[in-house]
């Protein structure tokens, strides 16, 4: 039975079964921008705001993981300016939530090609991660600069230099032991995807974990998906029948 804290901030919420880890495709923030009549780092800006109140709220309700798709691999094809801008906004954003993280026991954790970020960058990105490896509350996972087809193809070359190596043999590679070479492999299963902005398609976003995941596409632009918009999709979760393609508990067919 839920207690009366957890039932006066999230009614209708219970507290079991809640997903372990949750991947959120950030999008919108552009749509947000021009329909207020601003400039798409607007729109950008506000989201930073929506990922501080996600973290905090899973945190409270004690999710392990949460991976945060902040930079794809084809947003490098984006204008130089609104690219430069997300870098800046993400060195801002590292800068001013570091305390916090190290104050609540939240760890960052990050996948992607985090190469291919500016110097400046990279920099107070290993200060984060090494300042807050401690933590054990939470990993907060950043993918930047991401793309799930790049990872699995990464995840194929390791083993195939390994099999080339004599280190393995190709009838030992199984499920478990590609997963493992994944960028993910330190972080609980992935058990369920949310989608802003009502588009309805995972774009290259851990298309290998997310084969069980439940998948929730909400029309809520990024920058306006704060606590509620996040319980609404977590109440959704519970009410789903996750079968992992066995048939229903009691059903004959």
């Amino acid at each position: 039975m839920s207690s009366p804290d957890w039932t006066a901030r999230w009614p209708g919420l219970k507290e079991s079964p809640l997903p372990r880890h949750v991947g959120i495709i950030m999008d919108g923030n552009g749509r947000w921008a021009r329909a207020r009549g601003k400039i798409r780092l607007a729109g950008h800006r506000e989201a930073a705001e929506s990922v501080r109140v996600l973290a905090r709220t899973s945190l409270d309700l004690g999710l392990e993981a949460v991976t945060l798709y902040a930079f794809s691999t084809e947003n490098w094809g984006r204008p130089k300016a609104e690219v430069s801008g997300l870098m800046e906004l993400l060195k801002r954003f590292l800068k001013s939530e570091k305390q916090e993280f190290l104050e609540k026991g939240i760890r960052l954790t990050t996948i992607g090609q985090t190469g291919r970020l500016p110097a400046g960058v990279r920099r107070t990105l290993q200060s984060f991660i090494e300042a807050t490896a401690p933590g054990t509350r939470m990993a907060c996972n950043l993918a930047l600069s991401y793309g799930s087809r790049n990872e699995i193809t990464e995840a194929a070359r390791l083993l195939a230099e390994e099999c080339l190596a004599g280190r393995l043999t190709p009838e030992e590679i199984d499920e478990e032991l590609f997963a493992s070479k994944l960028q993910t492999a330190q972080l609980p299963p992935l058990d369920l995807v949310i989608r802003t902005s009502g588009e309805c398609r995972l774009s290259n976003f851990l298309l290998y974990q997310a084969a069980y995941a439940e998948i929730i596409f909400t029309p809520t632009l990024f920058p306006d998906f704060r606590e509620a918009e996040f319980i609404a999709c977590l109440r959704e979760f519970q009410t789903r029948e996750r079968r992992f393609g066995l048939v229903p508990q009691g059903s004959g067919r």
